[in-house]
């Protein structure tokens, strides 16, 4: 537990109370490669921090194409933020790419302790607050760069995904096929 109290530590100062009254509200779960934590349609009900392992969230559009929207290794956060604050049925799938221990904390149990330590909600106002600028400089990067930029974009901010994840997932996340994310990748480590 060591690892999510650090990563609130580096937003809000919790007391050893608050940090216990924390950790009695979350729920460590180890997963397999391949589990499937969420599914298009469910209702999200847990955020989840990743101990250790990788998970990715996607969309499956009409053509069977999927398309990676995020990864999250160790020390990060990933949930279907639309469905998890909205309690509607969300449209991303929530996957373990490699066997993956999890710390996963309710809508319910999150809201509990928005009311009992403030902090933590000033903590996940500032985590949503990151998330947003990500996904906008994702989203100006798929309009303005081209291929090349973005793998050079996503080689330099993300070294250690190129050796643990599958080439399709990333090549799904920077927008391309995974034939032209392949010739492209043989193209540029070589430069």
């Amino acid at each position: 537990m060591a690892l999510i109290l650090e990563n609130i530590s580096k937003i809000v100062s919790l007391s050893t109370e608050e940090e216990n009254l924390f950790l009695t509200k979350v729920e460590i779960k180890r997963y397999k490669h391949k589990t499937v934590l969420l599914n298009a349609g469910e209702i999200c009900k847990h955020s989840y921090f990743v101990n250790s392992g990788i998970l990715r969230s996607f969309t499956i559009n009409d053509h069977i194409v999927e398309h990676v929207l995020h990864f999250a290794c160790e020390g990060w956060w990933i949930g279907d933020m639309y469905s998890l604050l909205s309690q509607k049925p969300g449209n991303l799938f929530i996957e373990v790419l490699e066997d993956a221990e999890v710390i996963q904390l309710s809508k319910e149990n999150q809201d509990e302790l928005y009311e009992k330590i403030p902090k933590l909600e000033r903590f996940f106002r500032i985590l949503t607050e990151n998330s947003l600028v990500a996904h906008q400089e994702r989203l100006m990067d798929s309009l303005c760069l081209t291929a090349e930029e973005r793998f050079e974009k996503f080689y330099k901010k993300y070294p250690t995904l190129l050796q643990k994840v599958p080439q399709k997932h990333i090549a799904s996340y920077i927008g391309v096929t995974p034939e032209f994310y392949s010739k492209m990748k043989s193209k540029l480590l070589r430069s």
